[in-house]
């Protein structure tokens, strides 16, 4: 059947729509050269070097300067890397080395291309999971999706964690410097558990989580770090993990994630010190579809589908929030859970720090 169209297309309206499109392909494409540079070296081979040639980077980083030179290429029309064409030499600035060279820069990204990466790997699961209405449980992913989000969430974590989102909450950080009692729920690998411990050395801290290849990494990481005694992490769902008398509860952009996050939260409720605070990390969102037009709104309602609605049905999906869940579908969240009291108690672009007390 031909199809024919019931309006009249407007040209300019189409070639916009057009570039939009190849813009996001090329963006893919090149997502592909971001994480080869930063899995070979090549860009922490540029840092703070100045304007280097093809031939004297691909020395540096071992590798073959035919391959390297097209790759820079890619690197300059996209915008990360300049070009010298009198001396034809490649130079990376110093705000393109923190954004690609220095891994523990709060902006640092090549990582978080394994994300993507790992959604179009699991592709054909994501259409089985359309066409049937089941889920998807994290650990059924590819092994990229975890070890990006931890990588991706790790550098913000690390930047405002401590410095900001704690002490944007009522008396926590007094009760963290005394001696509290903390849980972190769906911990994963355990990066937010070891900022704090190691900011808070004379309080305690239980990670919890489902996935037990993410729980061997953190307690690798805790080892590593030397955080054994006061850090302890082990597999337990957020409705029944064991203890009482939390200072602290965190979920750490987890929560959207579960199959029945007010059992969570209802849970929480009764594991909490009388006086106890819950900190709920999520992903950013105002709370109507309209008011979610962005670029980072658009990433993590794609990562959304595929990914943490996927995992809430396949938790038995009582209630799947997505991650643009937005504050007031979460408020209501804890509202059920008899909390009392609950606000936003900071913002970043990409996060909403929230508050709740009983």
């Amino acid at each position: 059947m031909e199809h024919t169209h019931n309006h009249k297309i407007d040209p300019a309206k189409l070639d916009a729509l057009v570039a939009r499109a190849i813009g996001d392909i090329s963006a893919g494409y090149g997502g592909v050269m971001i994480s080869l540079g930063h899995r070979l070296g090549l860009y922490k081979a540029m840092a703070g070097l100045g304007p280097l040639s093809a031939r004297a980077l691909a020395g540096r980083a071992g590798c073959a300067e035919r391959y390297v030179r097209e790759w820079l290429n890619s690197q300059v029309a996209g915008g990360y890397i300049v070009y010298h064409p009198v001396s034809d030499t490649y130079e990376l600035t110093a705000e393109q080395e923190v954004v690609l060279a220095d891994e523990d820069s709060a902006v640092f990204i090549p990582n978080a291309w394994a994300v993507p990466a790992s959604m179009w790997a699991d592709e054909e699961k994501a259409v089985e999971a359309f066409r049937t209405g089941k889920g998807i449980a994290w650990g059924d992913h590819d092994g990229r999706l975890a070890c990006g989000v931890a990588a991706f969430y790790r550098n913000g974590y690390r930047a405002s964690l401590v410095s900001e989102w704690l002490p944007s909450l009522e008396g926590v950080v007094e009760k963290l410097r005394t001696g509290a009692l903390v849980a972190d729920i769906g911990c994963g690998h355990g990066h937010s558990t070891a900022l704090m411990a190691k900011a808070f050395p004379a309080s305690r801290f239980h990670g919890f989580d489902n996935h037990e290849d993410s729980l061997g990494e953190a307690r690798r990481g805790a080892a590593k770090q030397s955080l054994e005694g006061r850090v302890a992490f082990e597999k337990a769902r957020a409705d029944d993990y064991p203890g009482s008398g939390y200072d602290l509860i965190c979920f750490f952009d987890a929560l959207h994630d579960m199959g029945d996050p007010v059992a969570a939260a209802v849970h929480a409720s009764k594991a909490l010190a009388p006086d106890g605070t819950v900190m709920l990390v999520e992903p950013f969102a105002n709370d109507r579809v309209e008011d979610n037009i962005s670029p980072v709104a658009r990433m993590y309602y794609a990562a959304s589908t595929t990914i943490c609605c996927a995992h809430a049905i396949s938790d038995g999906g009582r209630l799947v929030l997505g991650a643009q869940a937005g504050e007031a579908r979460l408020a209501e969240v804890f509202r059920k859970a008899g909390f009392t009291r609950f606000r936003r108690a900071f913002e970043t672009p990409f996060n909403l720090v929230l508050e709740a007390r009983l």
